[in-house]
């Protein structure tokens, strides 16, 4: 249970991600941040509990946008190493065809546990297939959530344009509309959540304009705007899905969009890489936000996101790590490790810093979900919190402690904090075995490929 009140001691360094001074540390009671501390102040009331934490590197606990859980089943797939995005999907959609309800646990266990691990509180996960069997994939995704203390947007994602019909996917991926649109009210009544300190979050998230019909994304924003939930997709990933869409609807990925209800503030957009500058510009007016996937973009080799150029047109950015057979890890730090690299390739080193990229992970990801009560430590906050210890051989020698840990490629986090309890101690899940997890996860992904 969480303590009552206790006070995280004078860390070593800290981002509040809001430029609020906390260099004396933060108090927390009933899991929530009463308190920020300048350097040599007290907490104004005692404390049951003290953590002292000159050891540690304090981040507000990191936001995972973007991912596909049941993908850590794919990981490192020789058959699709080196292939581009849709050779790569037309070659794994059979595969993922096999999913069940067991094996999909298995995978969303071993994503939000690595995710924890690498200082993630919370988690949006796009899941779109549901072959016969896995009806209730969502469901099953919500016990792993629980299972593991942290929180989610679970996206109730959809497939509805099969190859026979021109889509990307094969027929036994696909879902009938009114299937797709009834389980999406389902989960929104049985599951979602609001206002502050919310663990699980539902959105709908037809899959890609090139895998879902014109019909269910207009239907999908209706419902969303309806029940007053987010939207989610992936947009502009690839100049093949450009094509695609000037092809089959004789327009551009923002047009379409546009076209079909969601260019609004309701919904964020995975990827966004291939956008011209009028495009830019209407999704910055329309406060449409934008995760950033940099380690699935360079896998398949699909672009950089013009993150400044968004931001400056109105546009948020988050941080997403994408799916765990294009990444092919679930760790977030790692991945704004990426995002700084390589968007200095595309900006410049003295524009992309390790705060503003820290910022992304934590802020503005935050924001892509629509939560205003986590990705920052300000009082009133979920006292989510991710501490990072620089003890290992490949930090000695760094001076800067938060540029350490991008620059030298912190991967780990020392101790995790969601809601005001510890769900990571000394680097370890409390309570979670996860010797028998790997065994398991890996039993199940050989089952999965060879079929």
């Amino acid at each position: 249970m969480a303590a009552t009140r206790i006070w995280i001691k004078n860390p070593l360094a800290i981002f509040t991600a809001n430029n609020l001074d906390a260099t004396g540390g933060l108090v927390i009671d009933n899991g929530v941040i009463a308190e920020l501390l300048g350097a040599g102040q007290q907490p104004s009331q005692p404390c049951a509990q003290t953590f002292d934490a000159r050891e540690h590197v304090v981040l507000p606990g990191l936001i995972n946008t973007h991912h596909h859980f049941y993908q850590t089943l794919t990981r490192a797939w020789a058959p699709v190493v080196n292939q581009p995005l849709f050779p790569w999907l037309k070659t794994l959609y059979p595969v993922w065809a096999r999913l069940t309800p067991e094996k999909l646990a298995l995978a969303s266990k071993v994503a939000l546990a690595e995710l924890l691990l690498s200082g993630c509180s919370t988690a949006a996960d796009h899941h779109y297939l549901f072959p016969d069997g896995l009806e209730q994939a969502i469901d099953v995704q919500v016990e792993a959530v629980r299972e593991l203390g942290m929180r989610a947007m679970l996206t109730r994602g959809s497939m509805s344009l099969g190859e026979a019909d021109g889509g990307l996917p094969p027929q036994q991926t696909v879902q009938q509309g009114e299937v797709i649109l009834a389980d999406s009210q389902r989960l929104i009544r049985q599951y979602h959540e609001r206002g502050a300190g919310a663990q699980i979050q539902i959105a709908l998230a037809p899959c890609s304009p090139f895998s879902v019909t014109p019909e269910i994304m207009r239907q999908s924003a209706e419902l969303a705007e309806q029940l007053d939930v987010r939207l989610h997709t992936h947009l502009a990933e690839t100049l093949d899905e450009e094509d695609f869409c000037l092809q089959r609807f004789g327009l551009r990925t923002v047009d379409y969009l546009d076209s079909v209800g969601w260019l609004g503030p309701r919904t964020w957009l995975a990827h966004g890489i291939h956008f011209n500058p009028d495009e830019i510009s209407r999704l910055g007016q329309a406060g449409t936000g934008i995760c950033h996937c940099p380690s699935s973009n360079m896998r398949l080799a699909s672009g950089i996101c013009p993150t400044l150029d968004l931001l400056a047109a109105g546009a948020p950015i988050g941080l997403g790590v994408d799916g765990s057979a294009s990444n092919d890890a679930s760790n977030l730090i790692l991945e704004a490790r990426q995002a700084l690299y390589i968007q200095r390739l595309r900006y410049g080193a003295e524009k992309i810093t390790p705060q503003l990229v820290l910022g992304w992970a934590t802020r503005g990801s935050a924001h892509l979900l629509g939560r205003t009560d986590i990705g920052e430590l300000a009082v009133g906050k979920q006292a989510d919190l991710a501490l990072f210890k620089l003890d290992e051989l490949r930090f000695s020698g760094s001076h800067d402690p938060l540029s350490a840990l991008l620059l030298c490629g912190a991967d780990r986090a020392d101790r995790m904090m969601i809601g005001g309890t510890w769900r990571v101690v000394d680097g370890q899940i409390v309570g979670l075995d996860v010797a028998q997890l790997i065994a398991d996860h890996r039993q199940a992904a050989k089952h999965l490929v060879n079929g």
